[in-house]
C-alpha cells in the first residue's frame, strides 16, 4: 500500500518577525550608546591642576614576602626586620585597600612561627589578600 504525503501543508511557522524586531532594536541600542560614550570625551575643555593632588588608588600590585632558613624577612628582594615590614604593609594597604596582595614565601627549613609572624603582620597592616605559597610537586 502507498503512502500519501501532503507536501503542500506546514504543522508550525516560527514566528521570525518578532525575533528581527528584537535583534534591530538592541543593535541600534548599543550603537546609540557607544556614539553617546565617544562624544563625552571629544569636547575641548582645559581641566584645572591642583599641585597636591593624588590618585585616589594607586595600581594594585603585588607584594611578595621571603623568609629564608634563619627567618629573616625579605621584602622586594631588601631585608627588612618585622616591625618595618609591618610598616611597609600597612602603607601599602593605605594607599590601595581593595588592591593590596600579599604572597609570603618560606624555605622549607624556616621555623613555622616566622611564617606566622609575617600573616600577623599582613593582619595587622590591614591586608586581607594573602596567602603562603608552595613549591610544586617533587619528582
Amino acid at each position: 500500500m502507498a503512502v500519501k504525503i501532503k507536501k503542500g501543508m506546514v504543522a508550525y511557522q516560527l514566528p521570525v518577525t518578532p525575533m528581527i524586531d528584537l535583534v534591530f532594536n538592541l543593535l541600534l541600542f548599543y550603537i546609540m550608546a557607544t556614539t553617546f560614550a565617544s562624544e563625552e570625551r571629544q569636547l575641548s575643555v582645559n581641566l584645572p591642576s591642583a599641585s597636591e593632588a593624588r590618585p585616589l588608588s594607586a595600581a594594585p600590585r603585588e607584594l611578595v614576602i621571603d623568609v629564608d632558613r634563619q627567618g629573616a624577612y625579605f621584602l622586594a628582594g631588601k631585608a627588612v626586620e618585622l616591625a618595618d615590614l609591618q610598616e611597609s604593609l600597612r602603607k601599602a594597604a593605605v594607599d590601595n585597600p581593595l588592591g593590596t596582595s600579599v604572597t609570603i614565601r618560606a624555605d622549607e627549613r624556616c621555623y613555622w612561627r616566622d611564617v606566622v609572624a609575617a600573616v600577623n603582620a599582613c593582619i595587622r597592616a590591614g591586608v586581607t589578600d594573602y596567602r603562603v605559597t608552595t613549591g610544586g610537586p617533587s619528582p
